[in-house]
């Protein structure tokens, strides 16, 4: 089948669910007040809380949710078949994705901007906002801990992305004092950004700054993850119009010029899709699609770590309320289409079948490598772009994805490091400086203390991220489902996905426990009953908080 077709069934399904039903939720589910003031203004502080322009907040919000998973997932999932990665990713992300982000954001907005963990005390209850809190904790330890591997790997193999990747950051800050200071048009600016980071992206293959294979006893893979985590301590501390608003709005439009390319490219070229739909010779220990599919693509689809950054960073920044919809549910749609591109590059993106095969030989193959070689080749052969400027300029379209999400990412996890000193009474832990020391510590610890002097112990612990993503973002449905009743709102739009999540999460779940076991790893197996208690508690809390909810109507309306 032709890859065009495809690309056209998946923008026109993405722009349907965008204009009608996100509008329909606004409207009818979230109901937005534009009105409504927002804690950006409410509690404006120059540094959390910033009221921002929808374009610029909607930059950050999305490249903050995207980073490399979206890339990764699908290009990992296509091992079962193109057919059931696509329908995932786009109903995934019209009915899943696009109400959780939304309604995150919408839920943080309504009580002060407070975290989703923090705001489950408050609206489920004590018992859910622990279960919550140690999740929250072990999905940001994971995502700061592996994107910092992934990032040092992209660098480590592709050179030619190192100044581009840290020149692009310089830009970021020039760009944060023109909007913010200069004062300069949103319109001048962007041009003046996207144009030097297609320079740097230029000028990258001619400057490649290769790190040594070894530095002072580290290997060179170790030294880049330190070099990261000291950059994101120091962006997490700065204001986040100095840095992290600007670079992440910055890398949006970059995205959006990358999807361009390759979607041009695709309809230029017209490859046909080499990757079987259905695949029946899949490698051997290959698991089963159903359920792994739904916590393989999760970023994509539907991710817990989402509701973090919509009710961690982009509600203190909203506007206006109705923003919200342009910001979460648009946002969740540009991660779709970067899903989308990753699809296409990585089933439609090699010469033959056999070539395809040669890239996915055993489960966990692919990723970042199939959508990087395979975008190249659709790129060269469309385009006419050389396949190193191509592949160039993809690995820097992941390389800064992934390190805005770990930005984000490190300041949330401070974030939660404070809300704990704030539910504790511990009043050392909510100083900026520390919370932040707290953060990095803990990622350092688990990278080094469990991966050793290469620094990739956040991978001992990953192949849990799935279940324990999907999990999250069924306790952010519940809180948004909760909130939904007692207002006497329909709630079947957060409950139907949260329900279908905490079923797919406990049979992966399962599924992994017997996977471990039969491995003999029993770190993991012992993190997997930790989860699968955790969501089996959620289920619970769910069912009793819900059925709780509706009986304190039912006496009110007596």
């Amino acid at each position: 089948m032709s890859a065009i077709v495809i690309l056209v069934l998946g923008l026109a399904a993405m722009a349907a669910g965008y204009f009608l039903y996100s509008k329909f939720i606004a409207e009818k589910i979230y109901r937005l007040d534009p009105d409504f003031k927002t804690p950006a203004h409410e509690y404006e502080d120059g540094v959390d809380f910033v009221p921002t322009n929808r374009f610029v907040l909607w930059g950050h919000h999305f490249t903050s949710v995207a980073g490399a998973a979206p890339i990764v997932g699908p290009a990992i999932a296509v091992i079962w078949g193109w057919v059931p990665a696509f329908l995932w990713v786009v109903f995934g992300t019209i009915f899943f994705a696009g109400v959780h982000d939304f309604g995150a954001i919408w839920a943080s907005v309504r009580n002060k901007a407070k975290s989703v963990g923090a705001l489950t005390g408050d609206v489920v209850g004590k018992r859910a906002r622990s279960i919550f809190m140690i999740v929250i904790f072990l999905v940001l330890l994971m995502v700061n801990a592996v994107f910092a591997v992934v990032i040092a790997g992209l660098m480590m193999n592709f050179s030619s992305a190192v100044v581009p990747v840290w020149g692009a950051i310089l830009v970021a800050l020039i760009i944060g004092q023109l909007i913010y200071r200069r004062m300069l048009s949103l319109p001048m600016v962007s041009i003046i950004g996207v144009v030097a980071l297609y320079a740097l992206i230029g000028i990258g293959p001619s400057v490649p700054l290769q790190m040594p294979a070894e530095v002072a006893g580290l290997s060179g893979n170790a030294v880049w993850i330190l070099i990261l985590f000291a950059y994101a301590a120091i962006a997490s501390l700065l204001p986040v119009w100095v840095l992290l608003q600007p670079r992440d709005y910055i890398n949006g439009l970059q995205l959006f010029i990358g999807l361009i390319v390759l979607y041009g490219a695709i309809v230029l070229m017209n490859p046909s899709m080499v990757a079987p739909a259905f695949n029946d010779n899949v490698p051997a220990g290959t698991p089963s699609l159903l359920p792994l599919l739904f916590v393989t693509i999760a970023c994509g689809a539907i991710s817990g770590f989402h509701g973090l950054v919509s009710s961690g960073t982009t509600s203190k920044q909203l506007n206006r309320e109705t923003d919200a919809r342009f910001v979460g549910y648009f946002g969740a749609i540009g991660e779709g289409m970067l899903a989308l591109a990753a699809i296409l590059a990585a089933t439609a993106g090699f010469a033959t079948l056999a070539d395809w095969e040669a890239m996915y030989t055993a489960f966990g193959q692919g990723g970042v490598n199939a959508f990087v070689e395979g975008g190249a080749f659709i790129i060269h052969n469309g385009v006419g772009l050389p396949e190193a400027t191509a592949a160039t300029l993809l690995t820097v379209m992941a390389a800064l994805f992934a390190g805005t999400t770990m930005d984000t990412g490190l300041r949330l996890q401070r974030y939660i490091f404070q809300e704990w000193g704030e539910i504790y009474n511990q009043q050392w832990m909510k100083k900026p400086a520390i919370a932040t020391l707290l953060a990095v510590g803990s990622c350092l610890l688990l990278a080094f203390g469990a991966g050793g002097a290469d620094g990739a112990g956040g991978l001992i612990i990953w192949p849990l991220f799935g279940t324990t993503n999907q999990l999250l973002a069924g306790l952010t449905l519940l809180v948004i489902t909760v909130m939904l009743v007692r207002l006497r709102r329909p709630m079947w739009y957060t409950l139907v996905p949260l329900c279908f999540l905490l079923v797919m999460t406990i049979a992966a779940l399962l599924i992994q426990l017997r996977t471990f076991f039969e491995q003999g790893n029993y770190f993991l197996l012992v993190l997997d009953i930790v989860v699968l208690i955790a969501a089996i508690m959620v289920a619970m809390e769910c069912a009793s908080t819900l059925k709780r909810s509706r009986a304190e109507m039912a006496a009110e309306q007596k």
